[in-house]
């Protein structure tokens, strides 16, 4: 006898039935994120870190001393995990199935990020491809620039249902839209 498993994403009640065209303030929850953790061994970080900038189809994204996750919306685990362990002096962690991607984007996303953040996301202060771990709306998190006015937010599956409604209750008066992306 086999078993066919569906995948359904944690959040999949808090978007489906509420979709609707985007507005320009916009939460987008990633479906199938390859999220893989990256320790660097002592000594050899700056090595780490310049193979981590130089792979293709990963964004790095610093979380602390010796400490990165390599995201990627566009090549499988497999093949993510095959090139990380290419890396020497680095150990790799598979983390897509317990963490949560979503992407904030408008004129309005530092506005609804003052509201859950306690750090400074001026831009002139976090720069595009500036990456950080922080609270997020009371939970540890991983915050990224990614664009002008675009922000990535990686927080542990068991946090993202109180995450994803402290964002659209903090977006409500900007007229925050959500949905899934790719």
């Amino acid at each position: 006898m086999s078993i066919n498993l569906l995948h359904r994403h944690v959040l999949e009640d808090h978007i489906s039935g509420f979709e609707t065209d985007p507005n320009p303030n916009h939460l987008s929850v990633i479906r199938r994120p390859v999220i893989f953790s990256v320790l660097a061994r002592a000594g050899h970080e700056a090595e780490v870190a310049e193979a981590l900038w130089n792979a293709e189809d990963v964004a790095p994204r610093f979380c602390g001393p010796y400490e990165w996750l390599a995201v990627s919306r566009t090549v499988g685990a497999e093949t993510v995990e095959a090139m990380l362990s290419e890396i020497a002096n680095a150990s790799v962690i598979d983390q897509s199935d317990g963490r949560v991607l979503m992407e904030i984007s408008g004129p309005g996303v530092r506005k609804i990020l003052a509201g859950c953040v306690a750090v400074d996301l001026h831009p002139e202060v976090f720069e595009e491809g500036r990456s950080a771990t922080m609270l997020c709306c009371h939970a540890a998190a991983n915050i990224a620039r990614t664009g002008k006015d675009t922000f990535e937010i990686i927080v542990p599956r068991s946090l993202a249902g109180s995450v994803f409604e402290a964002l659209m209750e903090m977006g409500r008066e900007h007229a925050l839209t959500r949905g899934f992306g790719d």
